[in-house]
């Protein structure tokens, strides 16, 4: 039986994790060298819904404070304070970012990084399954998933005339993201510490090769094209004079080691950045945020590695800082009120977060609901006041004019949140 491309994919690049001496101290402020003309897109997935009113709390907050537990929420004073933010939604209150995200706090106060605050899903879904097919696909209402089967990603793709066919679009993760399916080049690169190249080596090459030889099929084309992106990037990969891979070294000082396994697809992209193969969009993703029972020391944990890892992708890519936008999505927030199990349930509206160096930063964007009885979805959750297709729209807008109802069928363009500057 054929070798479908999604197991093709998967079976490339498996190796060991390479290793490195890594300098101490952050390089947030490092200028940035000579920028590229090509824009570079990051999607950073929070898998699970992560509870945005635990990793920036409205700290002061009356009805907050009323609503949860201490330990589900950011305190605003005392040993375990977490950062404070300037420039928040409601000058009434003090916003706090999670005590263990100092690397996030220090992006902020550069002010290359901002935040929108209840944003996300306009129709709201409690299932991880349906929210994250609609965030993938660009839609807002189950009812369309349907219809639309294919990935926002791949939509803007097809009618950007700069798009690069060959190693422009990347998941680096074990399968292609869902928001690049219909985008038929898109590659999945978990690691590069072994190059990149079917598994089974070149005797395993030629049989794919072989395989994928009619012209005309859309299978074989789709094989082809993933095999001749493999061959480029695995060219590209440093090599001794034995042939062996040279371990990668990050720049200014960066270590992944502190983002434990968010670490190693950080350090996959910034490698793939590196070899300027003309790279477009690219998708990461970071799990364990589904936090309904001893959510304290997990979500903790989770928000350790989220920011020790932008922060070190973002010193290890300084030279492209002036062309690179990261952006982070989670399918929905939690609820407001804790559960028994010192947990949070399934919500509505959850946080963005919009990295750049031509971002608008250390400042939030898009309104605040608050939290009280009577502003509350259905009395329980955090309300949506921002669509995330306008976070995404406005995006794709600072790349250049593209038509948003193309790309997010359905939405209904509005005015910008002012994300970027001039």
């Amino acid at each position: 039986m054929p070798l479908s491309r999604r197991t093709l994919l998967k079976s490339a690049a498996a190796g060991a994790v390479s290793t490195w001496t890594p300098a101490p101290g952050l390089s947030l402020f490092a200028a940035a060298a000579q920028p590229s003309e090509r824009p570079l897109l990051v999607i950073v997935h929070l898998r699970g819904g992560a509870d945005g009113l635990n990793l920036v709390s409205p700290a002061t907050d009356s009805d907050f404070i009323a609503a949860r537990t201490s330990e589900l929420r950011v305190a605003a004073d005392g040993p375990g304070a977490g950062y404070a933010l300037a420039n928040g939604p409601d000058p009434k209150i003090d916003f706090r970012l999670h005590a263990a995200a100092g690397g996030i706090a220090e992006l902020y106060q550069s002010g290359v990084l901002a935040i929108v605050h209840a944003a996300g899903l306009t129709d709201g879904t409690r299932s991880h399954f349906v929210a994250t097919d609609m965030i993938e696909r660009g839609i807002a209402d189950e009812a369309s998933l349907a219809r639309i089967r294919d990935g926002w990603l791949a939509r803007y793709l097809q009618i950007d005339p700069a798009a690069r066919a060959e190693a422009g679009a990347i998941s680096a993760a074990g399968a292609v993201s869902g928001e690049l399916v219909g985008w038929k080049p898109a590659l999945a690169v978990p690691d590069l510490a072994g190059g990149l190249a079917p598994a089974g080596g070149p005797q395993a090459h030629e049989v794919l090769t072989r395989l994928y030889a009619s012209a005309g099929d859309p299978v074989c084309d789709a094989g082809r094209a993933a095999l001749a992106a493999m061959a480029t990037i695995d060219r590209a990969v440093p090599r001794d004079a034995r042939g062996a891979v040279i371990p990668y070294s990050p720049e200014a000082g960066a270590s992944y080691d502190t983002a434990a396994e968010f670490g190693r697809p950080l350090k996959t992209l910034a490698q793939l950045i590196k070899m300027d193969l003309g790279l477009d969009v690219a998708t990461v993703d970071i799990g364990g945020w589904d936090t309904h029972e001893y959510q304290p020391g997990r979500f903790r944990n989770a928000v350790t590695r989220l920011s020790n890892g932008l922060a070190a992708f973002w010193n290890d890519t300084t030279r492209y800082h002036d062309r690179m936008v990261v952006v982070t999505v989670s399918e929905f927030g939690r609820r407001l009120r804790s559960n028994r199990s010192m947990g949070t349930d399934h919500g509505r509206a959850g946080v963005m977060m919009v990295l750049g160096a031509k971002v608008k930063g250390g400042r939030f964007h898009g309104g605040w609901p608050g939290l009280s009885n009577a502003r509350l979805d259905e009395g329980v959750d955090l309300a949506v006041v921002t669509d995330y297709r306008q976070v995404l729209t406005e995006i794709l807008r600072h790349r250049g004019a593209l038509p948003a109802s193309h790309v997010f069928p359905g939405y209904v363009e509005k005015g910008p949140l002012g994300l970027f500057g001039a």
